[in-house]
């Protein structure tokens, strides 16, 4: 306590707070926040156990087999009876059988077999695959089976929660857990071509870990896991869940996809606000030609990098999936509108997608 003269000639006492006194708060904040941490790291660990319980019946191990390539056959085996065998995960999202895996996980194999979450081992068919977006459809002969929600992947934010599950290296259920690293990704498929509007994620994947789900905190699929960078850590990929409700819904359907294409590679980018009030455009984004295919029927007529793609058809393109969607077996050969701004300019070219070839 200090006295002071005032200006009345008298003594005023002013109080001083001695550390001691202000050291008692400081130790409750501290112990606030250390409480405050746990609680969410208790929430964080509550939100991934609710999530496995979930899924984790509906994933799936997926063994399958692959005949010797001629050219690899041996003096003690010219028939090429011997098989190559490999392993992959899977998602039941039917209750009547039908799986969702990766195309590179079951393409040409000679045989499938797939071993259920509560130890069942079963045949399984092939309804379809398509390379081009690593996506393929099977099914098995079992009904009532535990099967998945699927959610909306266009709803996802960079920086939100996500866990993968799915059978690395054998070791069945293994789950792995991190966060959107970044939307809108392209990703070069086995057979050379891109596979756009890719998620990228630090969520563990390993070999093995392809064809299983991708999943948010609410236990809703909202992707299916495809690629790491093997000498990279942290950089691991999946498709978007709308791409594989849109392509699994036609395998079931047709048993194949016919797909136009432009010979192009696109990356989703916001369209600048002035371009879209001069352009009377809707919508906020569209898809920007991140690469060109060598005589490909958008290089023919013209189109260069850097263009961004906002109409087709004359219907508005703010999305690789919006692309996708249009580009069926319907426009192939025929000439097509495509809209696109260059430098914010407008122009119209006409275009002739042709068919996508598969092996």
């Amino acid at each position: 306590m200090f006295l002071i003269r005032s200006s009345k000639g008298g003594f005023m006492q002013i109080l001083t707070i001695s550390n001691s006194y202000r050291s008692e708060p400081a130790a409750e904040q501290r112990a606030d926040r250390g409480n405050h941490d746990l609680e969410l790291l208790d929430s964080y660990s509550q939100a991934v156990v609710k999530v496995v319980e979930k899924i984790s019946p509906a994933v799936a191990k997926i063994d399958v087999t692959h005949h010797v390539p001629r050219r690899f056959r041996g003096r003690r085996n010219p028939e090429g009876r011997e098989n190559i065998a490999g392993s992959g995960s899977g998602l039941v999202f039917t209750p009547d059988g039908f799986l969702l895996t990766n195309s590179h996980v079951v393409h040409n194999a000679a045989s499938i077999k797939v071993t259920l979450a509560d130890g069942r081992e079963l045949d399984a068919d092939l309804i379809g695959d398509d390379p081009f977006t690593d996506l393929a459809v099977l099914r098995v002969n079992a009904q009532g089976l535990p099967s998945a929600t699927l959610g909306d992947s266009g709803s996802i934010r960079i920086g939100q929660l996500v866990i993968a599950l799915g059978n690395p290296f054998g070791f069945q259920a293994t789950v792995t857990a991190g966060v959107v690293s970044a939307l809108g990704r392209s990703l070069r498929a086995s057979g050379g071509r891109l596979i756009d509007n890719v998620i990228q994620t630090d969520a563990a994947l390993n070999p093995g870990n392809s064809g299983g789900p991708l999943v948010n905190s609410h236990g809703e699929v909202i992707g299916i896991n495809t690629a790491m960078i093997p000498w990279a850590q942290g950089i691991c990929f999946s498709i978007p869940i709308n791409t594989a409700k849109t392509i699994a819904s036609r395998l079931i359907t047709d048993g194949k996809i016919s797909r136009a294409y432009l010979g192009i590679g696109g990356q989703v980018v916001d369209v600048a606000k002035p371009a879209l009030r001069a352009h009377q455009l809707s919508g906020s984004r569209g898809v920007m030609v991140a690469g060109l295919e060598q005589q490909g029927p958008a290089m023919k007529v013209g189109m260069k990098e850097g263009d961004v793609i906002v109409e087709f058809s004359g219907q508005r393109i703010e999305s690789i999936d919006d692309l996708h969607r249009l580009l069926t077996s319907d426009v192939i050969g025929k000439k097509v509108g495509l809209t696109i701004l260059r430098a914010e300019k407008k122009l119209s070219v006409l275009v002739s997608p042709l068919e996508l070839e598969r092996d």
